[in-house]
């Protein structure tokens, strides 16, 4: 193979210490990815991060969902999604905003994508018995909301309103938010998209991270990012930092003993610091909590097992948000895919 030249100025411009502080979506593998583990998850198959009977039916429908969202990604016409405005992104570099705010207008073709979405789900119905039931009885609940209805719902999604949403219609609206803006984010340069005043939203679209994923690999290796829920950006956070009140001083990890589904003790930041055991099922999945804001946040370890996928995980891990729940923390915010209602004193929906 013949290397390229480096031209003068070319390799003083090389950082080969810089860490990515923002990883952009891929939605052609992304939703397709998602639809794989959750379908694992739902088999039990994934170590660390052990499911109720109860919940294996959701994470296949979430699943039938995923898939879904990838094939109307997959039949977008080109420029279907409108790019970012030059104007705005100047104006978001300029003040350090995100490029594409969720509180923003939204354009027409979200109708149309949503649409699709049910189109391809109606298919899936069809063609899967086991999942047609209840699935054609929301399909058809979701086709007979007019466009105030559509506007309505999605924004409760986007300001993380459960009081004010169906719970059944919300994780569609969602998926099809979600299908908008990752192919909106995944068009941007990430050198464009600036930093924002605060580490604990997202600098694409100013929505809170679903949760936080350790990566591996290249120059993410080994360092946090927290996953955004609707455009699904990634964005860099030092590890052992709370990602709701950004303090790092009272900080711990709690897991699941995945043979039996109970807590283990819980781990201080000093302790997570020993020696990493690999492929360790119980640093998969654990909550990171807070004892300053007495918030937690799961964070999902790659390092532990490779095809963690933070939405599809944390839908799955249940069992954590209620033992952490019982200890006395509060989630600091959902996900897209999952609505249950708003607990008092809590800042979003509770999984």
């Amino acid at each position: 193979m013949v290397q390229r030249i480096l031209q003068p100025g070319e390799i003083e411009g090389l950082d080969h210490n810089a860490i990515p502080r923002l990883l952009l979506p891929q939605p052609d593998s992304l939703f397709k990815a998602r639809a794989l583990r959750l379908r694992e998850l739902a088999q039990g198959k994934i170590k660390g991060i052990p499911v109720d009977a109860g919940m294996q039916g959701y994470l296949v429908l979430m699943a039938a969902l995923a898939d879904a969202q990838a094939a109307v990604v997959g039949k977008l016409a080109p420029g279907a999604v409108p790019a970012a405005d030059p104007d705005a992104l100047r104006r978001a570099m300029q003040h350090r905003m995100p490029v594409l705010p969720v509180n923003g207008a939204r354009p027409p073709v979200l109708r149309d994508i949503f649409a699709s979405l049910l189109d391809e789900l109606a298919a899936t119905a069809a063609s899967q018995p086991a999942l047609s039931g209840g699935l054609t009885q929301v399909l058809a609940q979701l086709r007979a909301l007019d466009a105030p209805d559509l506007d309505a719902c999605a924004d409760a999604v986007l300001d993380e309103n459960g009081d004010n949403l169906n719970p059944m219609h919300a994780p569609f609206v969602a998926a099809a938010l979600q299908i908008l803006w990752s192919v909106s984010a995944s068009e941007l340069r990430a050198a464009r998209v600036p930093d924002l005043e605060t580490g604990t939203l997202c600098p694409v679209c100013g929505s809170h991270p679903v949760a936080s994923v350790i990566r591996i690999g290249g120059q993410s290796q080994g360092y946090r990012y927290l996953h955004c829920g609707i455009c699904e950006s990634e964005w860099h956070m030092v590890r052992v930092k709370c990602s709701t009140c950004e303090q790092n001083g009272k900080i711990a990890y709690q897991g699941l003993d995945a043979a039996d589904a109970k807590p283990f003790d819980p781990v201080t930041a000093k302790d997570d610091k020993l020696p990493n055991k690999a492929n360790d099922p119980k640093k998969v999945a654990r909550a990171e909590t807070c004892d300053d804001c007495h918030s937690y946040r799961k964070v999902f370890n790659q390092e532990h097992d490779y095809n963690v996928e933070p939405l599809a995980d944390d839908l799955a891990s249940l069992m954590l948000d209620l033992l952490v729940g019982e200890a006395g923390y509060q989630r600091a915010s959902g996900n897209p895919l999952l609505w249950m209602g708003r607990s008092e004193g809590s800042e979003g929906q509770q999984a």
